[in-house]
């Protein structure tokens, strides 16, 4: 007898199960969770983002690095400056800063009024209201986490079973995800994504745990603190790794990973 979530005539149900486990380690996983990123792995979530930030949702957990004085609003200065402390570049910093509060302060501002924002800041009480089509499913359209998309992510995508994504995974599923007539749904996804995997790729794949400390936000202030206590952050993609392209076997799998995605 099949499985309830295959049918034969739709090939993609079979390539991309989802993660029918995922009840043996997490209560009732269709069900999001209002502020807890939870996983097989972490079924508590991260204990210290549950006890400081239990009045907002994860999605806006997800956002609050870069509302560091806490007034609940975040102007392009804060995006500019949250993106130069995870380590990106001046460049990078400002096109993240133009992407993110261009495209987002209007829909979270609409949580307050009609009218468009001329410092255009982004919202953070307004945030579910950024969540946009061709996206993962893991936050709902209120801003809580669905632990059973986040696992389905890697039962449908992570082919090595490795409990880590590729670039070229991470491709597949943006792909996968694509809604019709939605550019700017796959737009935004391959923006986050791809920033995701810029900022904590490690010898090629995001870690499942890394991933979701990116979904409540946590990993970003890690990655702050390890930078101001002068340890670094050694995993991401920058500069450096593609002036030692040739000299490095990393990129070459990523490059090959990538083309065969294509």
């Amino acid at each position: 007898m099949a499985a309830p979530s295959l049918a034969a005539n739709c090939p993609q149900t079979v390539q991309r199960k989802q993660a029918a486990d995922a009840d043996a380690f997490l209560s009732k996983p269709a069900i999001a969770r209002a502020n807890l990123a939870v996983s097989t792995a972490k079924p508590e979530g991260t204990v210290e983002a549950g006890e400081k930030f239990r009045d907002y949702t994860v999605l806006q957990q997800h956002v609050l690095f870069w509302d560091r004085d806490a007034d609940g609003e975040i102007y392009p200065w804060d995006t500019y400056v949250g993106f130069r402390d995870l380590g990106f570049s001046i460049l990078f910093s400002l096109f993240a800063m133009l992407v993110i509060n261009f495209n987002f302060s209007y829909p979270t501002r609409l949580a307050l009024s009609w009218w468009p924002d001329p410092l255009f800041r982004v919202y953070v009480g307004g945030i579910h209201k950024a969540k946009h089509g061709s996206d993962s499913g893991v936050y709902d359209k209120e801003g809580r986490f669905v632990p059973q998309n986040f696992e389905d992510m890697f039962s449908k995508w992570n082919v090595t079973h490795s409990g880590s994504l590729s670039a070229g995974e991470l491709w597949r599923m943006i792909k996968g995800n694509r809604l019709a007539a939605d550019p700017f749904g796959w737009g935004a996804a391959i923006f986050e994504f791809g920033t995701t995997w810029l900022l904590l790729q490690e010898d090629g794949r995001v870690s499942k745990e890394d991933l979701r400390q990116t979904y409540d936000g946590t990993i970003f202030w890690r990655i702050k603190k390890a930078r101001e206590q002068g340890k670094g952050w050694h995993k991401g993609f920058g500069l450096r790794d593609l002036v030692a392209f040739r000299g490095r076997r990393i990129n070459r799998s990523l490059l090959d990973d990538v083309l065969s995605s294509l």
